[in-house]
């Protein structure tokens, strides 16, 4: 009998890559899909970007380089992140990963021993909770919903502290709901943490490009816990890199070779042309670099939105970054098509890529059950055709 490690069978399969293969395996079939599922840029990597990434074939950047990164590349996010975010990080300070989702693995394989608590306000990016219990911790959920626009308080926070509690993960703008938390809010949270030494914050930014607010601010500008601020960042989102596979951190001096040391014996470091794809990235201004994408975004959330509130039960919030819409779906929840019952969003989901074949994700892996996540980076044309099949099959439940 074949036995996987006890260690697998406490994770659950990827939640948007579970509905993507769904989807893939219909499109197979010969199905017209619209896939609404995944979390990518329909956008393709800028020109300057993917020369830079040509010169490093040309010139033989193909061999090993440091764990943590090349030099030049670390130098350039360190100017990244004083420029965008007014963060002090040094070179040393910064590891470069294959994805910020090796970022925040490394971090929990780093920080968390077996029975540590992890708060993480709802919703989260479904493999937040995956990834700390691979590390032997514990997620311990802070609830929200569409009526406070997927944010918690300060006082939910606090409540939800414990003598286990050894960090405290989000992002901003969030993943799946498009919530931007704002410099008060992060103000009262950080005087939260400032009464407990002991806890880390993981501030999760790499959509901070995709912001239709003022203003990305960052946690870790805050002086009185910056020195427990890791922040996680890359290129895949706002600059449409994500077959590159760099994402980057960065971290108190300790908590970095930490870091560094769990990465140098799982992975080594990431793709050496890439890092210097991304050098190029980090040294040009990013204003100019994502302007046309996030004005694209930007028109395209208002569009969805406009169609998604005429369908009844539907009830959404205005995404402020990001490429999501995070519906609460629940209304639905009971209603009948033939034998079908529709119990909570998994079932509306897979209702729908059945019948009318549009592919969302249910929002029960981020933490919000009564929610489903649809992902506006598609063209117009396919959004506009999805709005009109799922509100076509939502009426014929009753």
């Amino acid at each position: 009998m074949h036995k996987p490690s006890d260690r697998l069978n406490r994770l659950a399969e990827s939640a948007t890559l579970a509905m993507a293969r769904m989807s893939r395996e219909l499109k197979a079939s010969g199905k017209d899909v619209i896939a609404l599922s995944l979390g990518e840029p329909d956008f393709n990597t800028p020109e300057f970007i993917k020369k830079a990434g040509k010169d490093a074939i040309n010139n033989n950047f193909t061999h090993y380089t440091p764990v943590a990164g090349l030099d030049d590349l670390r130098d350039s996010i360190s100017n990244k992140f004083f420029r965008d975010n007014k963060l002090k990080y040094s070179k040393d300070q910064i590891v470069v990963s294959t994805g910020a989702k090796q970022s925040l693995a490394n971090i929990c394989l780093s920080l968390l021993n077996p029975g540590d608590e992890v708060l993480l306000p709802c919703p989260f990016w479904v493999s937040y909770s995956e990834i700390i219990k691979l590390a032997e911790g514990v997620p311990v959920k802070i609830p929200s919903s569409v009526d406070n626009n997927f944010k918690v308080s300060p006082e939910q926070i606090k409540n939800s502290i414990t003598k286990n509690t050894r960090m405290f993960m989000f992002s901003s703008p969030c993943n799946p709901s498009g919530s931007v938390y704002t410099k008060n809010e992060l103000e009262q949270i950080a005087e939260i943490f400032k009464k407990h030494p002991k806890i880390y914050i993981v501030s999760d930014e790499i959509y901070e490009h995709i912001n239709f607010t003022n203003e990305h601010y960052s946690i870790g500008r805050i002086e009185n816990i910056k020195d427990r601020v890791i922040t996680v960042n890359g290129v895949s989102k706002g600059f449409a890199m994500t077959g590159w596979r760099v994402g980057f951190i960065g971290a108190p001096l300790w908590i970095a070779k930490a870091c560094n040391k769990i990465q140098g014996q799982i992975t080594s470091a990431t793709c050496a042309i890439a890092q210097k794809a991304t050098e190029e990235a980090m040294r040009s201004d990013p204003k100019k670099t994502t302007l046309k994408m996030k004005e694209k975004f930007l028109s395209r959330r208002d569009m969805l939105l406009k169609e998604l509130n005429n369908i009844k039960g539907i009830k959404c919030n205005i995404p402020e970054g990001a490429f999501y819409i995070f519906p609460d779906i629940s209304y639905y929840f009971g209603k009948k098509y033939g034998n079908t019952i529709i119990k909570d969003a998994n079932d509306l989901c897979m209702y729908l890529l059945n019948n009318c074949y549009v592919a969302l994700v249910s929002g029960e892996p981020f933490g919000n059950p009564e929610c489903v996540r649809i992902s506006y980076a598609a063209s117009d044309d396919k959004l506009l055709e999805a709005s009109k099949r799922i509100k076509n099959q939502l009426a014929q439940l009753i």
